[in-house]
């Protein structure tokens, strides 16, 4: 045939990019990568505290960052359904429930920073501080939802309570995610700052909205 008649080669850039995403997802070494990369911000402040970079006051530096990874976490474990939809890269449900377990590391983290740094490791003066400060209050609730969920987070727990169950039990992270937000409003509520908030806020609108407009088309149909 000749040259001027040969068919136009076509190169297939965005779903060779998209299968490459999908077979890196399926990758052995996905969920070792996905470990180190939710330790670096722990490695971060541990080196910090350790050389003495995190500011003239460590002790908030400590307890807000765990808490604001602990809230980015929660955003993170709730997007995965919908980006599932959305790509069509099913791998990533591989990764959902090693994300809510790290929330709940961080969760932990947070309230172990407050009761350590705080309250010096003090149990009842703890407890007693816990119902005094409303936005502690709430995030303890958020942290206390969140036990049952790390506790059935393998395959054993879902055959034991059933599939249904399991999930019925774990839409609690729906809670667990606004209890967070409204922990975190009122911490900002002192300093009279809510940007952060308004972002945050808009993260678990629009992730929450999507599995409400989901919902709606199945009944609705």
């Amino acid at each position: 045939m000749p040259a001027a008649q040969q068919a136009p080669h076509v190169t297939k850039g965005p779903p060779q990019a998209a299968g490459a995403v999908a077979r890196a997802l399926r990758s052995a070494l996905a969920k070792p990568l996905l470990w180190l990369l939710a330790l670096l911000p722990l490695a971060s402040l541990v080196w910090g505290a350790a050389a003495n970079t995190l500011g003239a006051n460590p002790a908030e530096t400590l307890i807000r960052s765990t808490g604001d990874w602990t809230l980015r976490l929660v955003c993170i474990t709730l997007a995965i359904t919908p980006l599932r939809h959305i790509t069509g890269w099913h791998a990533l449900a591989r990764f959902r429930r090693l994300l809510g377990l790290f929330t709940f590391f961080y969760g932990v983290l947070h309230f172990l920073c407050y009761a350590w740094l705080d309250m010096g490791l003090d149990l009842g003066a703890t407890l007693r501080d816990i119902p005094k400060r409303p936005f502690i209050l709430v995030g303890t609730a958020a942290l206390l939802l969140m036990v049952p969920l790390a506790t059935t987070s393998f395959n054993r727990a879902i055959q034991a309570l059933g599939a249904q169950r399991w999930q019925a039990l774990h839409r609690a992270v729906y809670a667990t995610a606004m209890l967070g937000l409204l922990h975190f409003f009122w911490m900002r509520s002192a300093k009279n700052n809510f940007a952060e908030v308004a972002v945050y806020a808009a993260v678990l609108a629009l992730l929450l909205g999507w599995r409400a407009w989901r919902w709606w088309r199945r009944h609705a149909a």
